[in-house]
């Protein structure tokens, strides 16, 4: 089979030797029950291929999240629908021209993997923890201590495991900053709080009746992507001195962090860009496959943990304990934010751009 003509990877070879032109596509998850987390590392590792005259086309359902589908579009990457099969997959890669494909995609069949790189396309998969049967030429997992794990990788693979492969974004690098975070005093502490681009499992309301009950002063600001979310974090019942401000999806997140005495976020992808920004980080675990990132990063003094969201569904004031310290001990603040400075360096995504580029 290895010497039967293969045009897809052929004309790879023919494009990149008389135009040097690369073209690699990003094959992700994307919706409203899963979330924008994969579009988002994704677009982080896009925006540094971009600078070294690589093309995009991210293939996904983007227009399934507005927001997702304006971020993508602000950077020029063009979209194409998603397909599922293999067949389709190979056809439609074949069609785009690409010299290879990036999958971060918790709901592919992993026949597609298989067959992706069958067809001759180089390729790298994302995951975090359990590959879900992908096979890839590189597998990077940038979670907290993933590189003490040992999974039995696929033939012809290498991994990529740990903090220094973090992708995180622009607009969190330009806000990251060039000093361990001080310490600081606050009259009214500000909060932020979000649970990514569509708050899947409709957090906000419960986080935002564990801060009321803390009975404590704050002025807090919650995203809410939807309306039935917004009303039903401005329906909490507030006490006095305690202030609170529902938004919308933001453009501005990492300024709204950085100008927060302590944020909240469930325990996905976003927890390694806050770490990075050198924030006050309170984490819910919002389901199941968050639990290895959540209790490690808890586990390392990198950020406090606000218990699963289960839990809190029930019982809100379980998480007083955990608030009332981050509210009032300005000591405490700073070790997390010193600690998650420390362990995300940011440049994770230049050292996956380096090995997705040596396969092409």
């Amino acid at each position: 089979m290895s010497g039967l003509f293969n045009p897809l990877s052929q004309r790879g070879v023919i494009k990149r030797t008389l135009w040097g032109v690369k073209r690699v596509g990003v094959r992700c998850d994307v919706g409203p029950a899963r979330g924008i987390g994969h579009v988002m590392r994704c677009l982080a590792l896009a925006e540094e291929v971009r600078r070294r005259d690589v093309e995009l086309v991210f293939v996904c359902d983007a227009h399934a999240v507005p927001w997702a589908a304006g971020q993508i579009a602000a950077r020029g990457i063009a979209v194409h629908p998603a397909v599922w099969t293999p067949a389709e997959h190979v056809e439609v890669f074949e069609r785009l021209d690409l010299d290879a494909v990036v999958f971060d995609s918790y709901d592919l069949d992993a026949a597609v993997y298989s067959a992706v790189r069958a067809a001759g396309l180089q390729t790298l998969a994302i995951v975090d923890g359990d590959f879900r049967g992908a096979e890839a030429d590189v597998l990077v997992d940038q979670n907290l201590a993933a590189e003490l794990d040992e999974p039995e990788l696929p033939p012809d693979s290498v991994r990529l495991a740990g903090l220094p492969y973090v992708m995180i974004r622009d607009e969190i690098l330009d806000h990251r900053p060039t000093e361990p975070p001080a310490a600081w005093q606050t009259a009214v502490p500000k909060v932020f709080a979000f649970f990514g681009g569509t708050d899947a499992f409709g957090a906000g309301p419960h986080v935002a009746r564990a801060l009321a009950a803390t009975g404590l002063p704050f002025e807090a600001t919650v995203v809410a992507p939807g309306p039935d979310l917004a009303t039903q974090i401005a329906a909490v019942e507030l006490q006095p001195h305690q202030q609170l401000q529902v938004i919308g999806p933001t453009d501005k997140l990492a300024a709204e962090v950085r100008a927060a005495d302590l944020t909240i976020s469930a325990s996905g992808t976003s927890t390694w860009e806050l770490l990075c920004l050198g924030a006050t980080t309170g984490l819910v675990c919002v389901v199941d496959n968050q639990v290895m990132g959540y209790e490690r990063a808890v586990g390392t003094g990198a950020a406090a943990g606000l218990g699963l969201l289960s839990e809190l569904t029930v019982d809100p004031s379980s998480a007083v304990p955990t608030l009332k310290r981050l509210l009032t001990d300005p000591d405490e603040r700073v070790s997390l934010a010193r600690a998650g400075w420390e362990l995300v360096d940011g440049r994770g995504r230049e050292r996956v751009a380096d090995a997705l580029l040596q396969l092409i």
